[in-house]
């Protein structure tokens, strides 16, 4: 079972979220949310796997909130929910440890497939919307290409076709089947390639791969 929080300040946002989720029987909303504050003593007093976080909220944004969920001792994965496809805080949300975003106005199927993804260990990554985020905020940079660069130095060569293909969205399963590997093998590459890197999930070790140009 997959236990969910949803953190909105829009109690409809909440309601239709809870009842969508609540529908599938893998999943159970096990609390709620209207702001920052709120969902850390939501996930302190709970065990939660995925945080589904708004990034705009009174008293403490998504961007805080999951900074501060994702360095609690037991942390949830975070979904980061936004109402524009380039919203600026996007990005701060993901680099924050967010390990992807949905739009809400995404198909309610897509919602429940992204709850699914990311609870199994995959980021969410392939919606167009975040790629052009991400070039828009991350790839321009030259001092920070510079940096990503030699951060990614010391991966093996395969390590470093595993992480590109990651930074595409691919799951475990998708770079076994591209690459020829097991992915119990992959699953060992992701988690060096995470270490070696110093990030903490998936999706900022693609935005260090888009960053060095290791991914279009």
């Amino acid at each position: 079972m997959i236990r969910v929080m949803v953190v909105d300040d829009d109690a409809l946002v909440r309601l239709g979220l809870t009842d969508l989720l609540d529908g599938d029987e893998a999943i159970e909303v096990v609390a709620q949310a209207a702001d920052g504050l709120h969902a850390i003593e939501q996930a302190t007093a709970h065990r939660i796997d995925i945080a589904l976080v708004d990034i705009r909220m009174p008293r403490m944004d998504g961007i805080i909130a999951t900074k501060r969920l994702r360095a609690l001792p037991h942390p949830p994965k975070v979904i980061s929910l936004t109402t524009f496809d380039l919203d600026e805080y996007v990005y701060n949300a993901l680099a924050a440890g967010a390990d992807g975003f949905l739009l809400k106005d995404t198909d309610p199927a897509e919602i429940l497939r992204a709850v699914h993804l990311v609870a199994a260990g995959s980021a969410l990554l392939h919606p167009a919307a975040a790629r052009r985020l991400i070039d828009c905020y991350h790839r321009t940079n030259r001092p920070r290409a510079t940096q990503a660069r030699t951060r990614i130095d010391p991966l093996t060569p395969r390590e470093k076709d595993v992480l590109a293909l990651l930074a595409e969205g691919d799951t475990n399963a998708d770079i076994a089947n591209a690459l020829g590997m097991r992915e119990s093998t992959v699953k060992s590459h992701v988690s060096r390639i995470l270490t070696t890197l110093r990030v903490t999930n998936r999706v900022q070790a693609a935005l260090l791969a888009r960053d060095a140009g290791l991914a279009p």
